[in-house]
Order: C-alpha cells, then structure tokens, then sequence
C-alpha cells in the first residue's frame, strides 16, 4: 500500500477523494475491474495507473483511470447525476492518447497505424436521486443533429450503488462493497451528529468490523481530510441549488404579482399612479410594463 503522501502524486495531484484513493491502489483497482468485467485476472501488477503529468490541465481529470491487458478504463463515482459523462470521458481519453503519441514520439502522419488502447467508462452512482440500476450514456445524443449512424461515439454505462441496487455486482467486488458502505454510513450518521464526527465514527467501526480496515488505519488521516472536503463540497452544491431554487419561485411570484397589477390597471380597477406605487417603481416603467 502506498503511503498518504503519495495520494498527491499521480492523477490525483488535482483532487483527491475516498474512490480515487482507493483505485489507486492497484489490487484495488484489480477488484473493482474484474467484477465489472466477470473476469479473473490476479496480478496487480498488470494495472498500469494512468498518472497526470506536468503540463496537463487539472480541470479535465477524472476519478480513476488504468490500462490493463490494452484496455483503457475510466472510472468515476458521482453523488449527483450528469448526463454528460459521454462527454467528458471523450476529452479524458483524446487527451491522455494526445500524451501517449508524443510521449512515445509517434508519427501521425506515417504509414505505420498507431495503436491505441480500446476505452471503457464506467461511473458508480451513489447520489439521493433516484436512478434506473444500471443506465447507458451515448455521446451521440448529445449531437445537435440526430443521427442514427454516428460517426463517432462513447458510450458509457452507470452503475447504481445506493442501497438495494446492483448487488450481484456488489457481492464480486469488496473495494466498491465497502465504499458503497463507509458513504451510506457517514451520510445516515450526519443526520444526528456533525460531519467530522459522522467521518471519525464510521471509521472507527469500519476497522473494527474489518471493512478495509489495513488502507483506513494506515490512510486514517488523509480519509478523513478528504471525505470531509467532499461531504462539504457536497453540501454546498446542494445548499447552491436548493438557493437558486428559492429563488426561481421567488422571482416567479413576484412576476406573478406585478402581472396581476397590470391587469389590474388594463381594467381600470386602479390607476396608473396606484400601480406605480404598489410595483414600486415610476409611471414610465410601468407604461413600458403594459407595451411587453
């Protein structure tokens, strides 16, 4: 096992979490793959982490991504649901395959065809959104034009691993058994006891009870650094739209409100003073109010 400090090597230089810390580790990584996949492979080693290096735009990183046997597999978890996963796995996969030909001093325009590792993406769904068990994301509905023959396409399948669903799959992997549990435990406790003690607790009985005990007691610290960035962070997104929200139907009722004054106005039942003063604004306005 890797120690903490070595969290910020690699592709999580531009932001760490429980899920990308734990794929980072290859066995890790090994169980996770091989659930998805219904194979067997047994070697950690045969996992290539793709790293981040210098020069690469943080912004376009995604959770956790390796190579094994030529295959290039992005993984990403998500607490809310974006239907534009297609998209970005496109722009991870063109951009680490832009570093592999210049790092490997390819020619593009030789005669010689350039080889490339087949893509696959998946995300892990653990949000409060309900969501279908198992979902298939195609860039190419995403194209302004529809097309029934695409010429280019990503496709990407998502896995629901909220209490109840996809169990079969969770039964072959204990990595993703036991993420799915730590953040289902945490958020179930932070109804009755603060984040940072939700996060502590949720540990302590996850190493008691043997729950990735060996990679929480040796990471103690940095897991609880992260997951309390990430519930927080969290936090914020929801409290963000739950604002904008409020605000929406704010706005709306107040529109509602200077529209049932004009009516008010058009049929003569106040005049054009009175509806100025009860919108609070000057009577020019409120002629320009009646002309929209």
């Amino acid at each position: 096992m890797a120690d903490d400090k070595n969290y910020n090597d690699g592709n999580r230089e531009y932001r760490s979490d429980l899920f990308s810390m734990l794929l980072n580790e290859k066995e890790y990584a090994l169980d996770v793959y091989n659930a998805v996949n219904n194979s067997e492979y047994d070697n950690p080693d045969d996992i290539e982490i793709i790293t981040l290096e210098h020069g690469v735009s943080l912004s376009i990183r995604n959770d956790a991504s390796f190579v094994l046997d030529m295959s290039a597999n992005y993984y990403e978890h998500q607490s809310t649901y974006n239907p534009n996963m297609p998209l970005r796995n496109l722009i991870y996969f063109v951009e680490d395959i832009r570093r592999k030909v210049e790092k490997e001093d390819r020619n593009l325009f030789g005669k010689a065809k350039i080889k490339i590792p087949t893509p696959h993406f998946v995300v892990f769904y653990n949000g409060e959104e309900k969501r279908p068990e198992v979902e298939i994301q195609k860039l190419s509905t995403s194209f302004c034009k529809e097309t029934d023959e695409p010429e280019l396409e990503v496709i990407c399948k998502v896995y629901n691993i909220t209490p109840g669903n996809n169990r079969e799959l969770l039964k072959k992997t204990e990595v993703l058994r036991s993420y799915a549990y730590i953040v289902e435990n945490v958020k179930d406790k932070i109804k009755t006891m603060s984040l940072k003690d939700a996060i502590h607790t949720t540990i302590d009985e996850c190493i008691s009870k043997g729950i990735l005990s060996d990679f929480l007691s040796k990471n103690r610290r940095k897991v609880e650094k992260v997951m309390n960035l990430d519930f927080t962070f969290e936090r914020q997104i929801e409290l963000t739209r739950k604002e904008e929200r409020e605000l929406g139907r704010t706005e709306g009722r107040e529109e509602g409100r200077i529209e049932s004054v004009l009516s008010l106005l058009r049929k003569g039942k106040i005049t054009l003073s009175e509806a100025a003063e009860e919108i609070g604004t000057d009577e020019d306005k409120v002629k320009e109010l009646l002309g929209n």
